[in-house]
């Protein structure tokens, strides 16, 4: 009888994203133990969900009447980054609502087929004064967001 779980993460081929992100790693980010500190995976996350959006012209940091709130996120760790490697991450959509969007990131090593980190997070998506929802995502968000969706 083996006692090896079958429902373990694991690793995703560079297949499996939309999109590519470049996120570069900085020394202070490694540890004592010579590599990304865990926390660096979620901020590593983050950069890479709203460069895309700025660049996709969907987000505005300063100006926008609409930003992302994070209300959940999660990470699975399947292999070592470290400064000064250059990683790319995997973006894609794995669920779209009214006002919330689940992403889904994977962090590759250059050169590696097989991500060293997966996760996800979820933005809920309100009005920058108010802070409630959106009613619905604005038409750039939308338009931002197809290229990331696959069925």
């Amino acid at each position: 009888m083996s006692t090896e779980r079958t429902d373990r993460p694991r690793p995703e081929p560079r297949s499996a994203y939309a999109c590519w992100v470049p996120v570069p790693t900085r020394w202070m980010d490694n540890d004592v133990y010579g590599h990304l500190n865990n926390v660096i995976y979620y901020s590593l996350f983050d950069t890479a969900v709203n460069r895309y959006l700025i660049e996709q012209g969907a987000l505005d940091i300063h100006h926008g009447e609409v930003i992302g709130l994070v209300v959940e996120t999660h990470c699975n760790f399947f292999a070592s980054l470290a400064f000064p490697q250059q990683v790319q991450a995997g973006l894609r959509v794995a669920q779209r609502g009214r006002s919330s969007v689940r992403y889904e990131i994977g962090l590759f090593a250059e050169g590696e087929d097989l991500s060293a980190a997966a996760g996800h997070f979820v933005h809920v998506y309100v009005d920058r004064a108010s802070r409630r929802p959106v009613p619905e995502l604005p038409p750039a968000y939308q338009q931002a967001l197809q290229p990331l969706e696959r069925s």
